[in-house]
């Protein structure tokens, strides 16, 4: 990767902020009475989750689950595989997962199709990001944070080959040119 590519702010941890307490109301309103459990998908989804959880006051638990599609690469291989599972059972529960990014579709459909054979009492899901411009599978997102260009971004969890997670903006690499 050689030298640091360039970045543009795409969405300011302003916005950001602001967007994740809406989201935490919308949230509350729908779970307040339910004890549900919140499935983080990692990596990208654990600062979203952490300042979203924050702001629930309400019994819940937390989960995680590791999911791959990309390796090293800016393309999803489309191949998606369960590298961490879940620990807690899931059956009769309210389950909320939680993403960062719902870009082609495949990975996110994989998880809620995983998770649904496991008969949760309602399974919804909340994403930070949505990229419509890429999408190849049909998802249905719940509680949506804001919808992005069709550009690869950084920053707020969000990584490239494990860098730039810790950019407390949401950015794009600007290509060269």
């Amino acid at each position: 990767m050689g030298s640091q590519p360039k970045f543009r702010i795409l969405l300011s941890s302003e916005e950001i902020e602001a967007k994740v307490k809406a989201l935490a109301d919308e949230i509350r309103r729908d779970y307040q009475d339910k004890h549900p459990l919140l499935i983080g998908v990692l990596k990208g989804s654990f600062m979203f989750m952490a300042d979203l959880i924050r702001l629930l006051d309400f019994p819940l638990e937390v989960e995680f689950i590791r999911l791959s599609s990309y390796g090293g690469s800016r393309e999803s291989s489309g191949k998606v595989r369960v590298v961490q599972g879940l620990r807690s059972p899931i059956k009769g529960r309210d389950v909320l997962v939680i993403e960062d990014i719902v870009d082609t579709g495949l990975t996110t459909s994989f998880l809620l199709d995983y998770l649904q054979k496991k008969i949760p009492a309602s399974l919804k899901l909340c994403a930070l990001t949505d990229k419509p411009s890429r999408r190849q599978t049909p998802v249905t997102i719940d509680y949506l944070g804001f919808t992005v260009p069709n550009k690869f971004i950084v920053g707020y969890g969000l990584d490239w080959d494990e860098k730039f997670r810790y950019l407390p903006d949401i950015c794009f690499i600007q290509e060269k040119g």
